[in-house]
This record gives C-alpha cells, structure tokens and sequence, in this order.
C-alpha cells in the first residue's frame, strides 16, 4: 500500500507540474503582453502573426517546429563557435523551460539538402530540426518577456544563419509523459505486488 502511495503522490505531483490548468489568455491579456513585445521593436508582420496566435489561445500545450541554419565557424564575432553562442543562450533558456515543463519532443542535426523546394528561396540548407514542446501559450510569452531572454537573445541571432519557428497542436498525445509514466507506474506497481505474493 505505501508503495502504491507513493507512485501516485510522485504521479500526481508530475502530472500538475507538466499540466497547464490557467485558463486561455483573454484579448486583455493578449494584447498586453504583445505590447511589451512591440516596445522592444518587433516587427509588425511578425506582431500580427503573434497577435492571432494569441487570440485563438486555448489553453493547452503545443509544439514550436524549428528550422536551423547555424552560421559556420569563421563567420562569429568575438572567437566563439556558433555553438558556444547557442549553448549562451540556452544557459537562461534551460532553466526557464523545464521549469514550465517545455522541453524537446524531437531534436536532430541535419545531414542532406532539401529534397523539395518550391516557392522558398534560400531553405536548401538546415543544419538542425527541433520539436519543442510548451505547456502554455502563456508559459512561452511568460519566457520570452523575460529581461533575461533580450539580453541572452543576441546569441541565439549571432549563432544562427536564417531559421524558421512556427507552432503547431495536437498529434503527439501518443507521446505525452502524463500516459507514459501512467503506464510506467502501474506495470511496475503490479509486478511489485504479484513479487510480493
């Protein structure tokens, strides 16, 4: 029995932390949070696609699809590696997004050419793909407003060549930690019990 108490109370305890229970963002809300973006002097069409985004909020989490070209190594500033940059900027990002349960869903280098292309100039080449998953619209803009992510967000510029984000939902429920640990837990709940017979 106290095996059982204590899956569950670590369950429970994973399960409010990777859930997103704040309710959808309101116009309100929305639009304050894109006015602190416009103040930092976003560009207006990227604003918009923001400000759309925002308002169909739901309420639950979504993956951000990433492209990546990163700059080769002779073409940095200051002697680091595009890499070293990255890894600048991810030293504020890390801690931010597992502390709202955002995380990679899928990451890898990229090795070939594009093999179809057609009305995109210059998308032959990326050197990586990720899949990143948040909990919240608003966990990502609770993120990314923070004075921590502009300063640390010339990195990320000076390491990266070009790159394409853009968010997508639903579809990777078959990959969601909530059902796995579930089933992780009770596998290992009911072997313990049928040893202890």
């Amino acid at each position: 029995m106290i095996r059982w108490i204590l899956l569950t109370a670590i369950y429970v305890a994973i399960f409010f932390w990777y859930t997103n229970f704040d309710a959808p963002l309101t116009r309100d809300e929305a639009d304050a949070y894109v006015a602190q973006i416009r103040e930092r002097g976003a560009d207006p069409e990227r604003l918009a696609a923001l400000t759309r985004f925002l308002y169909d909020d739901d309420g639950d989490d979504f993956v951000m699809v990433n492209l990546i070209d990163m700059r080769k190594h002779d073409s940095t500033e200051g002697g680091e590696t595009p890499s070293q940059l990255l890894d600048r900027y991810m030293e504020y990002m890390w801690p931010s997004l597992i502390l709202r349960a955002c995380h990679p869903v899928f990451f890898s280098q990229g090795r070939y050419e594009a093999l179809d292309i057609w009305g995109i100039d210059g998308a032959h080449n990326w050197s990586q793909f990720a899949l990143m998953r948040y909990r919240s619209r608003r966990d990502m803009l609770e993120i990314t407003i923070n004075q921590q992510f502009k300063d640390s967000h010339d990195f990320k510029i000076a390491a990266m060549k070009k790159t394409v984000a853009f968010p997508v939902s639903g579809g990777f429920s078959y990959a969601d930690p909530r059902w796995l640990l579930a089933s992780v837990f009770l596998v290992l709940g009911l072997l313990r019990r049928r040893r202890s017979r």
